[in-house]
């Protein structure tokens, strides 16, 4: 991601830190539990969750054990998650980083686990690509890669356009409001500004050309899918 684009989501996510716990639950829960359940966690484990938010997965991974590096690129969504900690007395298990995914290194084969939650979507797809391969690197033998992501494209398959008519529909019936929002929406998703979601089909694409094994996807929500990948 240039310089740009990582400044304009840190500000998109400074503005939601305070809101996103609240805002997020009833649409995301589902998705996080999945993703959770896919990942499982145990003591000892050493896990990265990329695009951390207010701490989703990490928290629940730290209180299993795990020992959790939790990155984002919102300083505000950091601090909110280092709050949680040390609400929950778990300082010490989670080592929480401000910083965009595409620049994070780890030692390879120094992790055992990598998730991210609704995260990725808004990198361009070849960051997605580059961050699979990469996580690929970083995980130990045997180790996972979990991402629950809005996994859909541009409208080719009749998945994708039974979510996008879903998607416009519920707006449309907001009224005028809602009508503003279709033709925002609607914009942003042809010309891949700020959301950029694309299918389980590339998602599978890119875990397999990483070398990942006994690729498996579920599908949890109508927009939302949980891939899990696994390290030979």
């Amino acid at each position: 991601m240039s310089p740009a684009p990582a400044k304009l989501q840190r500000r998109v996510w400074d503005r939601r830190a305070g809101t996103w716990e609240h805002h997020g639950a009833v649409g995301l829960e589902r998705v996080i539990d999945a993703v959770l359940d896919a990942a499982g966690g145990h003591p000892g484990m050493v896990a990265v969750d990329l695009g951390c938010g207010s701490g989703q997965l990490a928290i629940p991974l730290a209180a299993r054990g795990a020992q959790v590096t939790a990155v984002d690129v919102s300083p505000q969504m950091v601090q909110r998650l280092q709050e949680r900690i040390g609400a929950m007395e778990l300082e010490g298990t989670v080592n929480a980083d401000v910083s965009s995914i595409e620049q994070l290194t780890f030692a390879p084969g120094s992790v055992d686990l990598v998730v991210s939650n609704y995260a990725l979507h808004h990198l361009r797809d070849g960051d997605k690509e580059a961050v699979v391969r990469a996580a690929a690197s970083w995980l130990r033998p045997g180790g996972r890669l979990v991402i629950g992501d809005m996994m859909f494209g541009r409208g080719t398959t009749p998945r994708d356009r039974a979510i996008i008519g879903s998607k416009v529909m519920a707006l449309a019936k907001r009224g005028p409001g809602g009508w503003w929002r279709v033709a925002k929406n609607a914009w942003r998703f042809l010309l891949r500004v700020q959301e950029r979601p694309c299918s389980i089909e590339t998602w599978r694409r890119y875990f397999e050309g990483a070398g990942f094994v006994s690729v498996t996807q579920r599908e949890v929500v109508a927009e939302a899918a949980v891939m899990v990948g696994v390290r030979p």
